[in-house]
């Protein structure tokens, strides 16, 4: 279908057309809903039609509904209420109700983010299918085998027909496994969303009061999720003794994976280490503003670290954003309690102008000109 645009206001009189696309976004876990929401606004605003398929694979409040109220999404057009489960199981029942809507809907394309189960699924039902796939976040790599994620972000790479990259990084690794066509390094889409959202956290956000951090508070924040982690005892414990070290509080958003995995540590954590519950994103971002430090296993927390400019320490032994290490900003050290401790002893902070890898804060605008475009 094509439409005509009417022009921006203080352009030229003229007239433009467009075409207007359909597109099913396919979201699932917290991340993407904080990846899309820039995106969804970009659509909107571009008078494209969007239909959002949320696979629920996150779907308690915490986890879920308060994303799309905090980030203006619109609710989903449909909730496929999948829930959690072994990867087979939950990728499965993705992948049959994933292809009734894209039956149903016959999107122009189908979007994409990142690389979860909810993406693996998404993108083989419409390979199988033939519907266009465009992956936002493409051409990221870990190295590392062990990590499902790892395999996820590979096979929807291999099966998209237009590649979204936010680095020139990602764009380079795609290029060593015969990926050129159909790349675009169009930048992050979680860029956009801190540049949006980080002055209403400031004004919105209460969480400090809540658990009691006057202003000048010291303070951690910590979040560890990742299957590598949570699903390994001793690398958990590693991490719970690690916290407890610390000279300062640590506050740590639990996900729930996490909090049914350390109760069955022995031991007990320091008094000094908070848990509480996982937090919207509007509270994360003021939370993690004021930090002294973020402790993380998850990528877009180790990114939103950079764009705050908090120092980082990353409880893996690789990471996929390896442009936040090269920024100075991030420091990688596994589990490892002694290695740990020493990257938040000997950290020193880098310019806080370091250039960023991650695009100029339009990413959205530009993936949405190039679904408009046909690719």
């Amino acid at each position: 279908m094509w439409q005509r645009v009417p022009p921006r206001s203080g352009r030229c009189s003229s007239r433009k057309w467009r075409r207007q696309v359909k597109i099913l976004t396919v979201l699932g876990a917290r991340p993407q809903f904080v990846k899309a929401a820039p995106v969804c606004s970009a659509i909107q605003e571009a008078g494209h039609e969007e239909v959002l398929i949320h696979t629920g694979q996150h779907y308690d409040y915490s986890m879920s509904e308060i994303f799309f109220e905090e980030l203006g999404i619109r609710p989903p057009a449909q909730n496929l209420g999948i829930g959690s489960g072994s990867h087979g199981q939950q990728t499965g029942e993705m992948l049959i109700r994933l292809e009734e809507a894209m039956e149903v809907n016959q999107p122009d394309w189908v979007l994409i983010y990142g690389d979860t189960n909810s993406t693996l699924a998404a993108a083989l039902a419409a390979c199988k299918l033939r519907f266009p796939i465009a992956h936002v976040e493409a051409g990221l790599r870990s190295r590392n085998r062990d990590m499902p994620e790892e395999h996820n972000r590979i096979v929807a790479d291999h099966v998209s027909d237009l590649l979204l990259c936010p680095t020139q990084a990602a764009v380079d690794n795609l290029a060593q496994e015969a990926l050129r066509d159909r790349v675009h390094l169009v930048g992050d889409t979680m860029y956009d969303a801190v540049l949006t959202f980080r002055d209403v956290a400031a004004r919105r956000s209460d969480i400090h009061q809540r658990l009691q951090l006057p202003e000048g508070t010291d303070y951690y924040v910590a979040t560890v999720h990742r299957p590598y982690n949570t699903d390994n005892p001793d690398n958990l414990s590693s991490i719970a003794k690690a916290l407890s070290d610390l000279p300062y509080p640590v506050i740590v958003p639990l996900h729930p994976r996490t909090r049914a995995r350390l109760a069955d540590i022995e031991g007990t954590l320091a008094s000094s280490v908070r848990l509480i519950d996982p937090v919207g994103y509007l509270d994360m971002l003021a939370l993690s503003g004021s930090a002294k430090a973020i402790l993380t296993d998850s990528g877009g927390l180790q990114k939103e670290a950079f764009f705050l400019r908090v120092p980082c320490v990353t409880l893996r032994t690789e990471t996929e954003w390896g442009e936040t290490v090269d920024s100075g900003w991030n420091v990688v050290a596994g589990a490892h309690p002694g290695r740990i401790a020493q990257a938040i002893t000997d950290f020193e902070t880098p310019p806080i102008d370091v250039p960023s890898p991650f695009g100029d804060g339009h990413a959205s605008h530009k993936i949405v000109s190039l679904l408009a475009a046909g690719g």
